[in-house]
């Protein structure tokens, strides 16, 4: 009878491995149900067969969590499961992205750093390269990243 618990916990670890892996990814119930049944059935196997079988059965089941680790990393099984885009959007606005270095504009808030202001026609958040700066103060781009617009008193 023991031998059949045994077995069945073993099993019980197997199938809830493959639920975490494969159906709720992450530590949930399913991962932890499964380290709890190999760690009840290894000490039942000592309890109930001694060390020398014990300890066999501990270092078979190491092997074989060993295994089905090492074949789940190299399978391509979980290539189905990954994702496989890049993020090529930006956060930058239409208006940001036409601004270049060189174009002038005129500081609508106070630049403390980071501020509004308008370039071109369009009004564009931008960062003060020269410090502080007031509302009304000419400007100049200096450098234009995707986001950020850097710009200078002219």
């Amino acid at each position: 009878m023991d031998i059949l618990i045994i077995v069945f916990l073993f099993a019980f670890c197997f199938i809830l491995a493959v639920i975490e892996i494969f159906f709720i990814p992450g530590i949930s119930v399913a991962g932890i149900g499964a380290i709890c049944c190999l760690v009840v059935a290894n000490v039942l196997t000592f309890s109930a067969y001694g060390a020398a079988i014990g300890l066999t059965v501990v270092g078979i089941s190491l092997i074989l969590c060993g295994f089905l680790f090492y074949w789940i990393m190299h399978s391509r099984t979980l290539d189905k499961y990954s994702l496989h885009k890049s993020i090529d959007s930006t956060a930058a606005r239409e208006e940001q992205l036409s601004i270049r270095p060189g174009d002038e504009g005129v500081a609508i808030t106070r630049l403390a750093l980071i501020g509004n202001a308008e370039i071109n026609g369009k009004i564009v958040e931008v960062k003060s390269a020269d410090g502080f700066l007031d509302e009304g103060t000419p400007i100049i781009v200096v450098r234009v990243e995707e986001v950020l617009i850097t710009v200078k008193k002219r």
